[in-house]
């Protein structure tokens, strides 16, 4: 158990404050932030320092012997399938189990649990730090840095308010998750950015070039057009039929069965959503195998390449496969949104007078309000991501690609990290917005509940 402390304007029957030393007078806390912030300062010099150190050509790398994260997933590799299962959870479940010895026994009072946390706080950065293989001349700052970090940490603690163990019992609960985040989420964004600045090969700096090239290579003017008329038509169409089409069917005869044929295209990859409309497109001489151009035939017509009409036709051809797989999921959620609001609300409005038509924009789409912002939000993000149709339909050809294929495109194909990485920035600064738009009206949606 954590220690607790008792602030002295707080009254006691008939006991005395317990003597601490986790600093809860108002000097004791200003101490203790000044060398927080002082010990954080130094830890981000420090991470600078090893960012901007001079490279060495061929450096070696520095293990705890032959111990290194490296090394057991080499040695995890050689192994068989069936075995490599068992041998992951025993090193989870040790993991676990070392995480949960330190959350249950560190924070107790007395000498032992204090030596404890004092050793887990700088030993486990080190060791943690260790295992990544540092190279040569980058071990002295991250020893440094883990140190530091571990140390900063136990002082914080041992004058934390609630009591010594309190901020280390946060810290192990929150550090798996936080260490995962960071691996997968925070580390490869700022590398990316960082790489955004740079050449294709990654080694010469070259400042907004790649961005330069973005907004004026035809190659990535097209990516940014393309990108900005499917989060602008994508989710416009797909809502305006879902919702349409959950409306028309509410409470109908065969409601269930209407809607399973319409949310059926949701159960369908992109990719194999991109292989059935390339069939429907099919263009060739003679026999026609596509639907549509077997229709333009039978009327006289000829046969169209669907995908090779440009500008924006072919865009447009590849618009209707997302709409089509994202118009199930648009119905779903309004049609569920639509039978929340209050039936009392809808008989009053026909009291009233009003007609249906009335009753749907003053009643129903208000109601539905907050529902609507989280479908065409999520379709936008998804329509901003997309990748699969494009590169199963087009390849990106015929001024077709999208930020999110060129970005794979020219990483794959033409190994310009560079170019890969500025075309990554800019598909996450239009993403970034309608993520924190999202957020923010869910957290004024929790508000109000």
């Amino acid at each position: 158990m954590s220690q607790v402390i008792v602030d002295e304007t707080e009254t006691d029957t008939g006991g005395e404050l317990p003597q601490t030393t986790h600093g809860v007078d108002a000097k004791g806390r200003a101490i203790t932030r000044t060398l927080v912030v002082v010990g954080f300062a130094l830890i981000v010099a420090l991470f600078f320092l090893l960012l901007f150190s001079a490279p060495v050509e061929d450096p070696a790398r520095i293990a705890l012997g032959s111990v290194s994260l490296n090394t057991f997933f080499m040695w995890l590799g050689e192994m068989p399938p069936l075995v490599q299962i068992p041998v992951v959870l025993l090193a989870f479940g040790i993991v676990v189990a070392i995480l949960l010895v330190l959350i249950e026994y560190a924070p107790r009072p007395g000498k032992g649990y204090f030596v404890m946390r004092l050793v887990a706080c700088l030993v486990i950065p080190v060791l943690s730090f260790m295992l990544l293989r540092p190279y040569a001349n980058a071990v002295l700052y991250v020893v440094a840095i883990a140190l530091l970090s571990g140390a900063l940490l136990f002082f914080a603690d041992y004058r934390s308010r609630q009591g010594a163990g309190y901020l280390f019992q946060l810290i192990l609960f929150m550090a798996p998750a936080a260490i995962m985040l960071l691996m997968g989420l925070i580390y490869p964004a700022v590398a990316t950015i960082f790489k955004s600045f740079f050449d294709k090969t990654g080694k010469d700096f070259v400042g907004l070039d790649n961005y330069i090239w973005v907004f004026t290579n035809p190659v990535g003017t097209w990516s940014v057009i393309n990108t900005l008329i499917w989060a602008l038509l994508a989710p416009t169409i797909s809502v305006a039929f879902g919702l349409a089409y959950a409306v028309f069917i509410d409470r109908a005869r065969g409601e269930k069965i209407l809607k399973v044929l319409v949310f059926m295209p949701v159960a369908i990859s992109f990719v194999g959503a991109g292989i059935i409309w390339k069939f429907m497109y099919d263009y060739r001489q003679g026999d026609q195998l596509g639907l549509l151009n077997a229709i333009v035939t039978m009327f006289g017509g000829d046969p169209v390449n669907w995908l090779a009409v440009k500008p924006l036709l072919n865009t447009i051809m590849l618009l209707i496969v997302f709409i089509w797989t994202q118009t199930g999921f648009a119905m779903v959620i309004l049609s569920a949104a639509i039978k929340a609001v209050p039936v009392e609300q809808m008989e009053a409005a026909e009291l009233d007078g009003t007609n249906a038509w009335q009753r749907f924009t003053n009643v129903t789409v208000p109601g539905i309000r907050s529902s609507l912002i989280v479908v065409l939000t999520t379709i936008t993000i998804m329509s901003l991501k997309v990748y699969d149709i494009v590169a199963v339909m087009t390849g990106g050809r015929d001024d077709t690609t999208v930020l999110g294929f060129e970005m794979v495109n020219q990483q794959q194909r033409f190994q310009s990290y560079g170019h890969s990485s500025a075309l990554a920035v800019v598909l996450f600064l239009f993403v970034l917005p309608l993520i924190v738009y999202n957020a923010r009206s869910m957290t004024k949606q929790r508000e109000i509940r």
